[in-house]
């Protein structure tokens, strides 16, 4: 007998060891197609990929990491931090994790948090050129500009043809008044990429502010020919010209720069500076007007959101969402037909006895999470957006993969103001299968 219970043990521990081969074998399976599909550039594929790889294997953090790249390509910066925190958890060492949600939190504009991961990330690897760069451009938009400098001349030094770096240290020694310092660093810019209009524009700025105007139009016309679009450009050429007294000239740098952003009011202030030289008092007031007009409104109408969803655009998001409307056999209550009903008289209008027959499917059958969720539209299109979140939360509670779910709560919580909660919803719900999140993750949470 004893003999037997040791047979079974070892046969037991003989298929546990290969239960958990066949799973380390899958997952690595599914790793290598999700590595296939990033480099071919199907993220939405690799995505995929990688969770197939995480529910086989929850412990590997690779996994959570490429996952995490995946939805950074996708714009999903938000879920892709909530991978790169489970890779660290998993792998305290990994300093491309760190790097990585560094440059996920600075594209959520969350400098502060992105420095803090830049820097371990080069405690960890201090020879890595990027992470220096990358900690420069945070320090630089929380415009601690002599802590940037001093990360752009790291990475010059370990990288010393970085173009990236080289120009975003010219543009930070502007910040610094230090024009004539920033002339070398456009310079070399130039010299490696011949073709990179920004260089010319920003050591065309430099050269303005160093009054040296003819050599500053020069580098601006050559700006222009490259990025013919760049109203910034104009606008500077168009202040050269004015110091050189060539307002002719001038007016039309101007009249360009205004087409190409119609706010700058710098551009409507030298407009007008010409229009007077030229003779023209009355377009010059006019002109005039508007610089101080746009100027005071920008002050007053300052932007919280950029691409805030409003009401319209949630009443097209929600609606273009299409609900699961599948036959099931009909139970004893029939809270099936209610249910079905309900959406009949949705679809001729009768939203008062919709809503009751979705009323009465949840009174006989509580755990119907369809039924609270068209309901949460319901409530939603009647404006009553609390509403249809308490819904949207009953429907998860019932069904925690419910895609559509997670998709519709997340663009209610964002027009309600909670951007970074409905943008993780949104992620929830492309990680789930909802593909539209991801567009409306490009369009709204970034």
């Amino acid at each position: 007998m004893f003999q037997y219970y040791r047979l079974l043990s070892f046969i037991f521990c003989v298929f546990l060891s290969t239960t958990i081969l066949q799973a380390q074998q899958t997952a690595a399976t599914f790793f290598e197609a999700g590595i296939v599909k990033s480099k071919s550039g199907d993220f939405m594929g690799a995505l995929q990929a990688f969770s197939m790889a995480i529910g086989a294997n929850p412990e590997n953090a690779p996994s959570y990491y490429n996952r995490g790249l995946a939805k950074a390509n996708l714009k999903d910066h938000r879920g892709a931090i909530l991978d790169y925190d489970r890779a660290i958890e998993l792998n305290g060492k990994d300093a491309l994790a760190y790097l990585s949600r560094g440059v996920s939190k600075s594209k959520q504009d969350d400098h502060r948090a992105a420095l803090m991961d830049f820097s371990r990330a080069i405690e960890l690897a201090p020879d890595d050129a990027q992470a220096y760069y990358y900690r420069g451009v945070s320090r630089s938009r929380l415009e601690q500009y002599r802590g940037a400098l001093q990360d752009f001349t790291k990475t010059i030094e370990l990288d010393p043809n970085n173009v990236q770096a080289l120009y975003a240290r010219g543009i930070t020694k502007q910040k610094l008044d230090d024009y004539a310092g920033s002339l070398a660093d456009f310079s070399k810019v130039i010299e490696l990429n011949p073709k990179r209009a920004q260089a010319y524009a920003g050591r065309g700025a430099s050269l303005v502010k160093l009054g040296q105007y003819q050599k500053a139009a020069e580098d601006l016309n050559k700006a222009i020919e490259l990025a013919p679009e760049d109203g910034e450009s104009f606008y500077n050429r168009g202040f050269a010209k004015s110091k050189l007294e060539d307002y002719k000239s001038a007016l039309n740098d101007y009249d360009r720069a205004i087409v190409l952003e119609a706010t700058n009011y710098r551009a409507f202030y030298g407009r007008a500076f010409c229009r007077g030289k030229l003779g023209d008092q009355r377009g010059a007031i006019q002109d005039y007007n508007t610089a101080i007009e746009i100027n005071n409104a920008n002050v007053e109408t300052k932007v919280v959101y950029n691409g805030k969803i409003s009401r319209a655009v949630l009443d097209n998001l929600r609606n273009a969402v299409q609900q699961k409307n599948i036959i099931d056999a009909l139970s004893t209550e029939r809270s099936e037909a209610y249910f079905n009903r309900a959406i009949s008289k949705s679809k001729v209008n009768d939203i008062k006895g919709a809503t009751a027959d979705l009323n009465k499917a949840i009174e006989l059958n509580p755990t119907y999470s369809e039924a609270y969720f068209t309901r949460g539209l319901i409530r939603s299109q009647q404006g009553d957006q609390k509403g249809a979140i308490l819904d949207c939360n009953s429907a998860l509670q019932l069904d925690p993969k419910y895609a559509e779910v997670y998709y519709v709560r997340g663009i209610i919580r964002h027009s309600l103001g909670d951007e970074n909660g409905g943008c993780l919803d949104l992620s929830k719900s492309g990680e789930l299968g909802y593909t539209p999140s991801y567009k409306a993750i490009s369009d709204y949470c970034n």
